[in-house]
């Protein structure tokens, strides 16, 4: 456990130490609630919805998390391109706890990402609808922090060139956000998209926060606990196994 710990500690020191990493990785989803916002807000109103930002704060925070989580999976490419990840492995401590170590970091700082998301929407005029629910958006937070870091770990295991995972991790990130009722209501959507909203994995995620901060779940809190709980589990174990398979 002791060689979980550090590594753990090491992700948070990378991220703390790059003040670039930490503010351009707040530009998107700054952007998209501002942008969002404020600039369909009146149309969101006027269509009897109520405040905009208030439903679409969750979804920004879901997007800070996702991003930083998914795409740490490129430092294990990174390291492997420079040697890094060598003397990693070379270690006597086991690839399990080298994986739990990097997740279990790169995880921590994704919530701490969100966390500093969510300071940016109450500043931008979010009111969570029941305080006394945030420990419980603290947890859907986490948990998708390891299910998004989870799948950054198990590309990055498979993939050896940085921009080749760049590529891949779009093609996968952007579905899963666009199409995780982020953005827009689940009933005002169409049949096929609606289909794909509930396919979706992160949309779990999404509605379990949006429940626990703005109130009302679509899918039920217990059903969204245990989806993104059980894939969380998964991914982490799939991640697990492919890092055990590099071969450096």
């Amino acid at each position: 456990m002791s060689a979980v710990f550090i590594l753990w500690l090491r992700q948070l020191r990378r991220y703390f130490r790059s003040r670039a990493r930490m503010i351009g990785s707040l530009g998107q989803p700054v952007l998209f609630l501002l942008a969002l916002g404020f600039g369909l807000g009146p149309t969101f109103a006027r269509a009897g919805r109520g405040d905009y930002v208030q439903f679409l704060a969750p979804g920004i925070i879901t997007m800070g998390i996702l991003f930083t989580a998914v795409f740490s999976g490129i430092e294990i490419v990174f390291d492997r391109q420079f040697g890094f990840l060598r003397e990693t492995l070379v270690a006597p401590v086991s690839r399990l706890e080298i994986v739990l170590g990097r997740t279990l970091g790169a995880a921590t700082v994704a919530l701490i990402q969100g966390s500093i998301v969510f300071l940016v929407c109450l500043a931008a005029g979010f009111r969570p609808a029941h305080p006394l629910l945030l420990p419980l958006a603290l947890v859907f937070m986490a948990l998708i922090a390891v299910m998004c870091t989870a799948i950054g770990t198990a590309f990055g295991s498979v993939l050896q060139d940085m921009q080749g995972f760049q590529l891949i991790m779009n093609f996968i990130v952007l579905p899963l956000f666009f199409f995780s009722s982020a953005l827009f209501p689940l009933p005002d959507l169409p049949g096929a998209v609606r289909l794909a909203v509930r396919l979706n994995p992160l949309s779990y995620g999404v509605d379990g926060l949006r429940g626990a901060l703005s109130g009302g779940f679509a899918f039920g809190a217990a059903t969204d606990f245990a989806v993104v709980l059980g894939l969380a589990a998964i991914l982490l174990a799939i991640g697990a196994y492919l890092f055990s398979k590099i071969e450096v």
